[in-house]
Protein backbone atom coordinates (compact mmCIF):
# COMPACT_ATOMS: atom_id res chain seq x y z
CA UNK A 1 0.00 0.00 0.00
CA UNK A 2 1.30 3.50 -0.76
CA UNK A 3 3.00 5.14 2.19
CA UNK A 4 3.42 1.87 4.09
CA UNK A 5 7.02 0.70 4.27
CA UNK A 6 8.15 -2.90 4.66
CA UNK A 7 8.53 -2.72 8.45
CA UNK A 8 5.10 -1.16 8.98
CA UNK A 9 3.53 -3.68 6.59
CA UNK A 10 5.14 -6.50 8.54
CA UNK A 11 3.89 -5.10 11.88
CA UNK A 12 0.36 -4.73 10.48
CA UNK A 13 0.36 -8.24 9.04
CA UNK A 14 1.62 -9.75 12.29
CA UNK A 15 -0.94 -7.77 14.28
CA UNK A 16 -3.78 -9.01 12.07
CA UNK A 17 -2.54 -12.61 12.31
CA UNK A 18 -2.64 -12.39 16.12
CA UNK A 19 -6.24 -11.12 16.21
CA UNK A 20 -9.22 -13.46 16.55
CA UNK A 21 -10.67 -14.65 13.25
CA UNK A 22 -13.93 -12.77 13.93
CA UNK A 23 -12.05 -9.45 14.13
CA UNK A 24 -10.15 -10.16 10.92
CA UNK A 25 -13.40 -11.06 9.15
CA UNK A 26 -15.01 -7.85 10.46
CA UNK A 27 -12.07 -5.82 9.16
CA UNK A 28 -12.24 -7.53 5.76
CA UNK A 29 -16.00 -6.96 5.57
CA UNK A 30 -15.58 -3.29 6.53
CA UNK A 31 -13.05 -2.85 3.71
CA UNK A 32 -15.37 -4.52 1.19
CA UNK A 33 -18.31 -2.35 2.31
CA UNK A 34 -16.21 0.83 2.11
CA UNK A 35 -15.16 -0.09 -1.42
CA UNK A 36 -18.81 -0.71 -2.41
CA UNK A 37 -20.17 2.47 -0.83
CA UNK A 38 -17.52 5.01 -1.77
CA UNK A 39 -17.46 6.35 -5.30
CA UNK A 40 -16.73 9.64 -7.01
CA UNK A 41 -18.76 12.83 -6.84
CA UNK A 42 -20.46 13.45 -10.20
CA UNK A 43 -19.52 17.16 -10.02
CA UNK A 44 -15.96 17.37 -8.68
CA UNK A 45 -14.78 13.72 -8.69
CA UNK A 46 -13.82 13.77 -5.00
CA UNK A 47 -14.51 10.61 -3.01
CA UNK A 48 -18.11 10.43 -1.84
CA UNK A 49 -20.70 8.01 -0.54
CA UNK A 50 -23.39 10.10 -2.27
CA UNK A 51 -23.80 10.96 -5.98
CA UNK A 52 -22.78 14.55 -5.14
CA UNK A 53 -20.25 15.08 -2.33
CA UNK A 54 -20.80 17.11 0.81
CA UNK A 55 -18.57 19.96 -0.41
CA UNK A 56 -20.43 20.35 -3.71
CA UNK A 57 -23.80 20.23 -1.89
CA UNK A 58 -22.76 22.85 0.67
CA UNK A 59 -24.55 26.11 -0.24
CA UNK A 60 -22.21 28.07 2.05
CA UNK A 61 -19.22 27.30 -0.20
CA UNK A 62 -18.07 29.91 -2.73
CA UNK A 63 -19.31 28.84 -6.18
CA UNK A 64 -17.14 31.41 -7.94
CA UNK A 65 -13.83 29.72 -7.13
CA UNK A 66 -12.72 26.22 -8.13
CA UNK A 67 -9.51 24.68 -6.84
CA UNK A 68 -8.11 22.01 -9.16
CA UNK A 69 -6.13 19.22 -7.49
CA UNK A 70 -4.60 15.93 -8.62
CA UNK A 71 -6.44 13.62 -6.21
CA UNK A 72 -8.69 13.41 -3.17
CA UNK A 73 -5.74 13.43 -0.76
CA UNK A 74 -5.11 17.01 -1.87
CA UNK A 75 -8.73 17.99 -1.10
CA UNK A 76 -8.36 16.50 2.37
CA UNK A 77 -5.08 18.36 2.95
CA UNK A 78 -6.54 21.68 1.81
CA UNK A 79 -9.69 21.20 3.88
CA UNK A 80 -7.56 20.67 6.99
CA UNK A 81 -6.27 24.25 6.62
CA UNK A 82 -9.85 25.60 6.85
CA UNK A 83 -8.72 28.43 4.55
CA UNK A 84 -10.27 27.55 1.19
CA UNK A 85 -14.02 28.21 1.02
CA UNK A 86 -14.65 27.42 -2.65
CA UNK A 87 -15.31 24.21 -4.57
CA UNK A 88 -12.89 21.62 -5.92
CA UNK A 89 -12.21 19.63 -9.05
CA UNK A 90 -10.20 16.39 -8.72
CA UNK A 91 -8.28 15.38 -11.85
CA UNK A 92 -7.60 11.79 -10.85
CA UNK A 93 -3.85 12.15 -11.37
CA UNK A 94 -1.40 14.16 -13.46
CA UNK A 95 -0.25 13.92 -17.05
CA UNK A 96 2.60 11.40 -17.13
CA UNK A 97 3.44 9.97 -20.57
CA UNK A 98 6.02 7.64 -19.02
CA UNK A 99 3.21 6.04 -16.96
CA UNK A 100 0.80 6.05 -19.89
CA UNK A 101 -1.36 8.82 -18.41
CA UNK A 102 -2.44 11.42 -20.92
CA UNK A 103 -5.06 14.17 -20.72
CA UNK A 104 -7.74 11.66 -21.78
CA UNK A 105 -7.28 9.64 -18.58
CA UNK A 106 -7.96 12.68 -16.38
CA UNK A 107 -11.20 14.58 -15.74
CA UNK A 108 -10.05 17.52 -17.88
CA UNK A 109 -13.01 17.55 -20.28
CA UNK A 110 -15.39 17.61 -17.31
CA UNK A 111 -13.39 20.55 -15.90
CA UNK A 112 -13.63 22.48 -19.18
CA UNK A 113 -17.40 21.83 -19.36
CA UNK A 114 -17.81 22.87 -15.74
CA UNK A 115 -15.81 26.08 -16.14
CA UNK A 116 -17.54 27.08 -19.39
CA UNK A 117 -20.98 26.35 -17.86
CA UNK A 118 -20.58 27.64 -14.28
CA UNK A 119 -18.33 30.60 -15.21
CA UNK A 120 -16.28 30.82 -11.99
CA UNK A 121 -14.32 34.04 -11.50
CA UNK A 122 -11.15 32.10 -10.64
CA UNK A 123 -9.69 28.63 -11.05
CA UNK A 124 -6.81 27.90 -8.69
CA UNK A 125 -4.38 25.19 -9.79
CA UNK A 126 -3.08 23.39 -6.68
CA UNK A 127 -0.95 20.70 -8.27
CA UNK A 128 2.43 19.60 -6.89
CA UNK A 129 5.42 21.14 -8.67
CA UNK A 130 6.88 17.92 -10.09
CA UNK A 131 7.70 17.65 -13.79
CA UNK A 132 4.35 15.91 -14.33
CA UNK A 133 2.56 18.46 -12.15
CA UNK A 134 4.07 21.36 -14.10
CA UNK A 135 3.06 19.75 -17.39
CA UNK A 136 -0.49 19.27 -16.11
CA UNK A 137 -0.64 22.85 -14.77
CA UNK A 138 0.49 24.35 -18.09
CA UNK A 139 -1.91 22.15 -20.05
CA UNK A 140 -4.90 23.09 -17.88
CA UNK A 141 -3.94 26.76 -17.96
CA UNK A 142 -4.11 26.76 -21.76
CA UNK A 143 -7.45 24.92 -21.74
CA UNK A 144 -9.33 27.20 -19.37
CA UNK A 145 -7.71 30.63 -19.77
CA UNK A 146 -10.29 31.53 -22.44
CA UNK A 147 -13.06 31.12 -19.83
CA UNK A 148 -11.76 32.59 -16.57
CA UNK A 149 -8.86 33.86 -14.48
CA UNK A 150 -6.36 31.06 -13.76
CA UNK A 151 -3.99 31.19 -10.78
CA UNK A 152 -1.75 28.70 -9.05
CA UNK A 153 -0.83 28.27 -5.43
CA UNK A 154 2.49 29.70 -4.29
CA UNK A 155 5.33 27.34 -3.50
CA UNK A 156 8.15 28.05 -1.15
CA UNK A 157 9.91 27.17 2.02
CA UNK A 158 8.26 25.25 4.83
CA UNK A 159 8.01 26.90 8.23
CA UNK A 160 11.21 26.08 10.09
CA UNK A 161 13.09 25.27 6.89
CA UNK A 162 16.61 26.58 6.31
CA UNK A 163 17.51 28.41 3.08
CA UNK A 164 20.79 26.55 2.74
CA UNK A 165 18.99 23.20 2.45
CA UNK A 166 16.37 24.28 -0.08
CA UNK A 167 16.82 23.35 -3.73
CA UNK A 168 17.04 26.00 -6.44
CA UNK A 169 13.52 25.46 -7.76
CA UNK A 170 11.99 25.83 -4.29
CA UNK A 171 13.97 29.01 -3.66
CA UNK A 172 12.98 30.42 -7.05
CA UNK A 173 9.31 29.68 -6.34
CA UNK A 174 9.60 31.25 -2.90
CA UNK A 175 10.91 34.44 -4.53
CA UNK A 176 8.19 34.40 -7.21
CA UNK A 177 5.44 33.92 -4.61
CA UNK A 178 6.63 36.72 -2.34
CA UNK A 179 4.13 39.28 -1.10
CA UNK A 180 4.18 42.62 0.64
CA UNK A 181 4.22 42.72 4.43
CA UNK A 182 0.98 43.86 6.02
Amino acid sequence: MPGVGPKTAQRLALHILKRPESEVEALAQALVEAKKQIGLCSVCFHLSSEPVCEICRNSNRDNTTICVVADSRDVIALEKTREFKGKYHVLGGVISPIDGIGPEQLTLQALVRRVSKDKPTEVILAISPSVEGETTTLYIGQLIKPFTKVTRIAFGLPVGGDLEYADEVTLARALEGRRELD
